[in-house]
């Protein structure tokens, strides 16, 4: 069964096994079952909180800058001056990892002094003092975020890497044909003019070197003698039968396609990067066949539509290429070394973000993502995300519908 449907089973039979006694189960971030109400907005549309008759409006502005905590307080419905509040507002994220804010009085309320980075998903815990009191508050805010059970997660096929350097390979893809490589057909003639005795292969053959190809009678001795291959090859064509004169004529040809070269064809564009020896991936359309080569070479002359053709030879002594097979090919031009990459097939969409689901213990949770140079399965990461995560590689679609089954919102 594939992970995906492997996964449309488990949505199926999840429900029974959270209410039976087995260990397996996924609890999701928040459910329809156990959603807490709609907090209390504010005029700022802020989350309320209180305590008697003292309040504060907790506000995540980013309107012309950096997400950042914005906080009003107030005691019986009247706005209380900023100066007279003390505050701290400690952000514990997944991974135990404490972000901690403190304020400044900014007109008439208090500014957080740092950017409240995505995602926007943690616990936060709330410290203030107002005239001689303390007060405190506590709640989860989790946006993107599932817990999936490790016996779960397995089934599913969901795999996890770790994010670090690797290196990009930068390729120019090029199209092109397979043709005979130069020198490795031959035209087989008589040494002395003849009558055709027998003809002992026919077309498509393959033949190895010595082999027995005709026999003739010599118009001057009479005598007989064979014609014999000079190499191994696939006899291509043959333009003669018995009884018939050799009269210095092609009689038949020989191909040896143990060796192929291709022509790729490079637009102006890309004639920067490409040069001799650079590697090369060729593959035909429609299969799962693919070889590895160099450049070699380019024509001196353009193509009518103004490409270059660069030669390649290509190794087919398993035999399962042929001359005149369209071809495309991905040639290596450049090798970057980067600090920090990520597989392309972990990737997700989350809200305007591309982003990966880092994975702590049985959590997982997104990383919005700053990207850089893809190249192959790789795609360079320039922020948000650190060096040494573990995050999904694989089927990291399980996660993104579970995140999006489980209503998971983004509070601000």
């Amino acid at each position: 069964m594939t992970p995906r449907k492997l996964f449309s089973h488990l949505l199926l039979v999840l429900p029974i096994l959270a209410s039976s006694a087995l260990p397996i189960s996924v609890v999701h971030a928040q459910t329809a079952e156990t959603a807490e109400a709609e907090p209390e907005k504010g005029l700022h549309r802020g989350r309320m909180l209180r305590e008697g008759d003292f309040a504060l409006e907790l506000a995540i502005f980013e309107t012309g800058v950096p997400p950042e905590f914005r906080v009003w307080g107030s005691q019986s419905d009247r706005l209380v001056a900023p100066e007279d509040l003390q505050l701290t507002i400690r952000l514990i994220r997944l991974g135990d990892v404490v972000d901690t804010i403190s304020f400044r009085p900014e007109g008439d309320y208090l500014r957080g002094d740092m950017e409240i980075y995505e995602p926007h998903s943690f616990i936060v815990d709330i410290q203030a003092q107002h005239a001689g009191k303390e007060y405190k508050w506590r709640y989860d805010n989790f946006e993107g975020r599932t817990r999936i059970a490790a016996p779960v997660a397995a089934a599913m096929g969901i795999t996890t890497a770790i994010a670090g350097p690797a290196t990009l390979h930068i390729r120019t893809p090029a199209w092109g044909i397979l043709t005979p490589f130069p020198g490795n057909e031959r035209q087989i003639s008589a040494r002395f003019d003849g009558e055709i005795q027998a003809v002992h292969v026919h077309e498509g053959q393959m033949v190895q070197a010595g082999a027995e190809l005709l026999t003739i009678e010599s118009n001057q001795s009479l005598k007989t003698y064979p014609i014999r291959t000079p190499a191994t090859g696939t006899v291509s064509r043959v333009y003669t039968a018995a009884g018939e004169q050799s009269a210095g004529r092609t009689l038949l040809t020989l191909q040896d396609n143990r060796t192929l070269q291709a022509e790729l064809a490079v637009y102006p564009k890309n004639w920067g990067g490409v040069r001799a020896e650079a590697p090369v991936t060729i593959t035909i359309p429609g299969t799962e066949l693919q070889t590895q080569t160099t450049l070699t070479s380019a024509y001196n002359s353009v193509q009518a539509d103004q490409s270059r053709l660069w030669r390649a030879t290509v190794d087919n002594s398993a035999g399962l290429l042929a001359p005149g097979m369209k071809i495309n090919a991905a040639i290596e031009t450049a090798t970057r070394t980067v600090p920090l990459a990520v597989k392309r097939s972990g990737l997700q969409a989350f809200r305007d973000f591309t982003v990966v689901y880092a994975k702590v213990g049985d959590e997982y949770e997104v990383r919005m993502l700053e990207l850089g140079q893809a190249a192959g399965e790789w795609i360079e990461v320039l922020g948000g995300l650190e060096a040494g995560t573990e995050y999904v590689m694989e089927n990291s679609y399980i996660i993104k519908a579970d995140i999006e089954k489980s209503g998971a919102s983004h509070d601000h």
